[in-house]
Formats: structure tokens, sequence, C-alpha cells
């Protein structure tokens, strides 16, 4: 997914996740009478005592406490994973966790707060709040459609979370606002919380900007570098998010929409992961000069590019970002492989310039050099690439937009809150993973380009890792080359004919 204009230089932030307060009786609900009641609480059988099983790689997950805890002595640590989203009305969006809170816990459910409390010897003890599950013991089993198991299906529990998670103590969400309020004297109980993600708890304890500020960016920090595990679930997201891409070519010789494209990739993203890591965009035509194409609304014309920038996020959360672009018909016309070609030939630059010890800001220089002096052959530029390159002109920026990098992991746009001086202006390190995604965009109306090219789109984009003497391509099995794109549609096209036993449908071909 591409990163954020050149211009913009604020720090991106995680958006505010409000707690959603559906009322827990609507206008067309019946109040259950007595009777009905008693009955609903007669003759269930007995909940299973067993325990859970342990989180896999919870190991993984303390470690992660552990760290922190290093980073904070003597300070309790509040980090909530935030509430359900109201859509509309009396509905919510699908919950997913906070990032930093599960990349601690790898607990999945709304609500829960985890608090790392200062031990005397030192280090901290983990407590996790849950919802509390009284199973059939309660009538709001049934009664409560926000939280109730009939309504929404059961959660862990207090007893099952401690056994499920790892952590030292499991306690119910009812006793989490007096152990916040008992933190009031920030001089005697220091703490911090990472704000944002739960009203309840950021309005029990005063703001104090800078330190949580600095909370904020040590995790963001933490996650900069991936381990093994996790270099295993990106490359499990970037395989289906493969398998998404090849799901969208079967489709294109009888789609007709764009909303056809995102519900064919998203298909995918449901069935083998958790969902797609961010809206898919699926942009035809002039659209794909739209950054944020979204809508997915347009019509699949013959001829046209179709750019696809999507990423199946997997159960473990962790998300892949890939764009390629595909002549909806198969072959690209002279024009279109011009700019495609000349895309590919930046980022092939960029992938050389991926490497320890350089600055995060050097594969984009690469890329935008590669790109100037294209736009200067192709006689769009105004002036000379090198005039054009200057701090004090940057004109490519007129068709380029955009930076060719960001980090990745568990958020699409990864680490968001850490330092500028450790990101942006910070330097490569083994394990850190990140996008490499130049474009071209001709807008349609823009006068300064070539009639031929107005309305092309192009953006390339793979996820790569930084290793000790380089870099090493997590999505190369996805094909990118002009030529290689082509015959990768047609052999999808060749084995979607074979299997229907070379009977094609009714749809049109293209």
């Amino acid at each position: 997914m591409q990163d954020k204009p050149l211009a913009l230089e604020e720090p991106v932030t995680s958006e505010p996740q409000q707690p959603a307060s559906p009322p827990k009786q609507n206008s067309y609900d019946s109040v259950p009478p007595p009777a009905l009641l008693d009955f609903m609480m007669k003759d269930w059988k007995p909940a299973s005592t067993k325990p859970p099983p342990r989180l896999k790689h919870a190991e993984s997950f303390l470690a992660r406490r552990r760290v922190l805890s290093k980073l904070f002595p003597g300070e309790t640590l509040v980090i909530p994973t935030g509430h359900e989203k109201v859509r509309a009305n009396d509905t919510t969006y699908r919950f997913r966790p906070g990032s930093d809170f599960y990349y601690l816990t790898g607990n999945l459910e709304p609500d829960c707060v985890l608090v790392m409390e200062p031990k005397q010897g030192g280090g901290h003890t983990d407590i996790l709040f849950v919802e509390p599950n009284p199973g059939r013991s309660d009538p709001t089993f049934f009664t409560d459609r926000v939280k109730g198991e009939l309504w929404v299906g059961p959660r862990l529990g207090v007893e099952q979370s401690k056994v499920r998670f790892g952590v030292d103590e499991c306690r119910g969400l009812n006793e989490l606002p007096a152990r916040l309020s008992s933190l009031r004297g920030a001089a005697i109980h220091p703490w911090r919380v990472l704000r944002g993600f739960s009203a309840k708890v950021d309005g029990v304890l005063p703001e104090q900007t800078e330190r949580e500020r600095a909370f904020a960016a040590a995790l963001s920090e933490m996650r900069l570098l991936k381990d093994a595990q996790e270099l295993r679930e990106l490359s499990a997201a970037i395989a289906s998010t493969h398998r998404g891409f090849e799901d969208v070519i079967r489709s294109l010789r009888s789609a007709q929409s764009e909303r056809t494209v995102e519900g064919i990739f998203n298909l995918r993203a449901r069935e083998e992961g958790n969902d797609v890591g961010y809206g898919t965009i699926a942009a035809s035509g002039q659209h794909a000069c739209v950054l944020h194409w979204t809508r997915n609304d347009g019509k699949l014309e013959p001829g046209e590019l179709l750019l696809l920038d999507a990423g199946v996020e997997g159960n473990s959360l962790y998300t892949a970002d890939i764009t390629r672009t595909m002549p909806i018909s198969g072959r690209f016309t002279k024009e279109q492989r011009e700019i495609y070609t000349l895309v590919f030939e930046a980022q092939k630059a960029a992938f050389k310039a991926v490497k320890p010890g350089v600055d995060f800001m050097e594969p984009n220089r690469v890329a935008m050099r590669v790109l100037a002096q294209g736009l200067e052959r192709l006689r769009i530029l105004p002036t000379s690439a090198e005039e054009a390159l200057k701090d004090e002109n940057q004109f490519y920026k007129r068709y380029s937009l955009h930076n060719i990098s960001h980090m990745l992991g568990l958020d699409v746009h990864d680490c968001a809150q850490a330092r500028q001086e450790a990101y942006k202006y910070g330097k490569l390190q083994p394990g850190m993973v990140l996008t490499v995604e130049p474009g071209l965009y001709f807008q349609s109306d823009d006068l300064t380009v070539p009639a031929k090219y107005r309305g092309i789109g192009v953006r390339i984009e793979d996820d790569v890792v930084v290793t000790a003497r380089g870099m090493r391509n997590l999505s190369e099995a996805i094909p990118r080359e002009v030529d290689e794109i082509e015959d990768w549609m047609a052999r999808v096209w060749k084995e979607s004919d074979k299997k229907a036993g070379g009977k094609r449908g009714a749809g049109k071909k293209r």
C-alpha cells in the first residue's frame, strides 16, 4: 500500500478506538417474562473444566513483555486492546485488537487490558483484565445482546484466560477501575498508558503527554525488528495474497466491475486469514491514478490496466501489502509497457539500496532518480532530471506522489508511533520488514503529459526483509516483470480452462 504523499510530514497515528455503546435492549426487543427466565436457566450440560490449550508461541509474547519491562523499571504500564466500534446504530464492525496489545499478549478478544505492575525486587507482574464468563449461571448469557454467549459467542473468562495466555494473573474487568484509580499519585506510583484505544481507561488516569508519547514510541520501536516467527507469519500472509491475486486474474475474463475484484480477493482473505490488512484498492483505468482508490465501483474495460493493491491479514494479524498492475485483457499496450518498465527499473534500483546501515530513505532517493531520468527521456519533466530532483524543485513528485517504503508487520503502516530518528531518519537494520513500491501516475487531465500516457497509473510493490548482507524479497514468487505478468495471466487462464474441461462459462472474454 502506498506511503503518504511526500508533502505531509506529520507522524502517522493510530485511529482512536472509541468504545461501542449500543443499547442492551432495543425498542423492538421483548422483555422476557419470569417464567422464560426460569426456564432458560435450567437443564444445561455442565461447562467443561478442562483448561484451554496454551497459546501457540506464548513464549514469544512473554519475551516481548520482559523486554518492555526492562525499558520501564518501577513503572506501571497500561495497554488496552480497544473496543468494538459502531458501524451504524446498534451494529458494530468485526473487532480487531490493538496491535501493541496483541503483540504483547496474543489475545484477540475485545475490551481486555494488560497491566504490568512493578515488583519490589525488579521486573513486572503481568495482569490481564478480561471479561468474565458466567456461563449459564447468569441470565445475561441470553438477554445481553452485547456480550451474551447466545448473541456473540463465548469468551474465555478469567481462569481460562490465565492458562491460555500464560500471564502471571488474570482478573475480571470489573476490578480494573479500582486498580487504575489507585495509581493517581503519579509521583508515588509512576505509570504510563497507551492512549487512544479505550476512552474508559483514558478517563480514569490524567494524561501525561510526553511520558505516554515516549511509551507509544518504545512499543513501536520494539516492533521494528521482526523475529523468525514474525517473518514466517508475514510469509504465510504473502503466500495467501499471491493466491488471492490469482483468484482475481481468473475472474478478469468475465468480471465487469472493480467491486468484483475486491470481493474475489477479500474472499481469499477471509478463507485463509483474519481479513484484509487494509481496504483493498482495485483501481482500473484512470482510477489507478488515485492513490487511495477504495470506492471500487468502476467498470473494468478491455485495454485498460488494473492496479490491485491488496494484502491478506493472517490469523496472527500480520499483513501482506502487495501491488501488481495488470492489463485487464492480458497484454500491455506499447505505452503501458513503457511506463510499467520504467517503474520496474526504479524498483530494481531500490532493491539494491536496501541493506543494513543505509538510511531508511536511501532506496527512495535511488528510485526517484530512476523515475526522474525516465520522465526526462519521455519529455514529461519541464526541466532536466537533475533540476527536477533538487530539493527546491522536486518536480518529479507531480507524477510519483509518494515515498516508496514504509514498515510492515501487524499494521500495514507498521511502527507508526516510532520516533522519526529511529524510523524515517534512521538506519536500516537486519530484521526490518518494509515495502518497496515505486509508482507513476499520469492524471487524465494533466496537460504536461503526452496524451498517449494520460490516465495510466502503475505501481509495483513488494515486501522485503533486511538481512545481514542486503535484503530478501518475501514476495519474490509473485511475478513482477512486464513479460512475466503477461505470461502469469495466460498461465492462470489456461489452468482455469483446463480445470473446467476446456469449457468456459457465458462470461465475456477480454
